[in-house]
């Protein structure tokens, strides 16, 4: 995977001004790298690039420098969201920014659809755009799906979307191995990074086949149960794409987490070097939640689990806030995802460095972004408080700089 040339944004954005130089003073730091935090950090950005970063009285703030108090606060790097669905709703994308995500990854979506946000007068994060999923019939989202029937489909339809300026492709859980496969080669020969949600192809066989990424907690669900359990689990949604709902609530109601299939599928991915983005704010469901019922509150319960084991053995855990979740109003998913992987084991700065550099990585673009050093774009948020002490802080963003400008709020 290390061949991949990183991905690139759809959108671009206006060049902070020439020769303007600011200074951050006061926050805790915190880089995206892992490091313990900072206090009484300074951050120094000149047109647009961060300029220093360190304690304060190790940077040399230039003459001349605008001066921001952040004496409370708290800087980070700009959030970068693995799994955005934007679904017509046109201002998420700036409302997502103005809560600190400044990239975005929509895995499944006609880059068309964004016509209308990129058009908007409004400021919005970098966009990372997959185009519809790849799928076989019947699909589950029409609207979203590009169909391919067999793996010369799959590689034609890969180059189309390359040439529309794809930043990554986006495999959906219909289609078969085979095309998965091709799909891969196809993709990492355009030098495009491929994730998928995959629940009827086995995990392990994806990942085998080149995959980069897999969205979802749900996506291992029939790697990790006895195969009488997952083919019944596949044979009932080919049959009928509605049966997954339920069906994959329960098959994981019932997972054995110390099995060895479980283990088997977490050291594929610590050696492959897999990313996991586990959305798992879409999958919660809590004892007294409305609609829901025992089978699920225990399949949830699991789903924590899996991703509390993946985090120990060492696979890459990213953030996905998939937009809309029942457990968020409007415009927090991000946040609940980021205490939910806290809640599965991930500690406070873990969680911010999957939010950011750890994301980065996934896009290839920690080059440019994802932990504020020297260097580096200058997409960083400040927060009220201190978020590896409670992510609450992270509700509390005070304010955005997007490509060294600040963001109005």
């Amino acid at each position: 995977m290390d061949f991949l040339p990183p991905a690139r944004e759809v959108n671009r954005f206006t060049e902070a001004p020439r020769g303007r130089t600011l200074a951050i003073t006061g926050a805790t730091l915190f880089d995206g790298r892992g490091a313990p935090p900072v206090p009484d950090a300074v951050v120094v950005v000149r047109e647009g690039r961060i300029l220093a970063v360190g304690p304060h009285g190790a940077v040399e703030i230039p003459a001349g420098a605008e001066i921001v108090d952040a004496t409370g606060q708290s800087v980070l790097p700009g959030l970068i969201d693995a799994h955005f669905h934007l679904d017509g709703d046109i201002p998420l994308p700036s409302l997502f920014l103005q809560r600190g995500v400044t990239s975005l990854r929509d895995p499944g979506a006609w880059i068309e659809a964004y016509d209308p946000v990129r058009s908007s007068s409004a400021p919005i994060p970098r966009l990372f755009l997959t185009g519809p999923h790849l799928d076989a019939p019947p699909p589950a989202h029409p609207k979203d799906a590009l169909l391919v029937l067999d793996p010369a489909e799959a590689r034609a339809a890969v180059h189309r979307l390359a040439d529309q300026g794809a930043s990554a492709i986006k495999i959906y859980y219909r289609l078969p191995l085979g095309s998965i496969r091709a799909v891969n080669e196809a993709a990492h020969e355009r030098g495009l990074i491929t994730t998928a949600h995959l629940e009827i192809v086995d995990a392990g066989d994806a990942v085998r086949a080149g995959l980069d990424g897999v969205e979802h907690v749900t996506s291992f669900g029939t790697a990790i149960v006895p195969l009488r359990e997952a083919e019944a689990f596949r044979q009932a949604v080919l049959a009928d794409n509605a049966a997954r709902g339920p069906a994959r609530y329960a098959l994981w109601s019932n997972v054995d987490l110390d099995s060895p299939s479980v283990r088997a599928i977490l050291d594929l991915l610590v050696s492959e070097g897999t990313f996991f983005t586990p959305t798992l704010a879409i999958f919660e469901r809590r004892p007294g939640d409305r609609g829901s019922n025992d089978a699920e509150v225990r399949a949830f319960t699991n789903m924590l689990g899996f991703v509390r084991r993946a985090h120990g053995a060492g696979v890459r855990i990213v953030v996905g806030s998939h937009s809309d979740v029942p457990h968020a109003e409007r415009g927090d998913a991000y946040v609940r995802e980021l205490e939910l992987l806290h809640e599965a084991g991930l500690s406070r700065g873990e969680v911010l460095s999957a939010a950011t550099l750890e994301n980065a990585r996934f896009f290839r673009v920690q080059d440019r972004l994802g932990s504020l050093e020297p260097g580096k774009i200058a997409d960083l948020i400040l927060v009220g408080g201190n978020p590896g002490e409670d992510l609450a802080a992270m509700r509390d963003v005070r304010r955005v700089m997007l490509n060294g400008v600040w963001v109005g709020p």
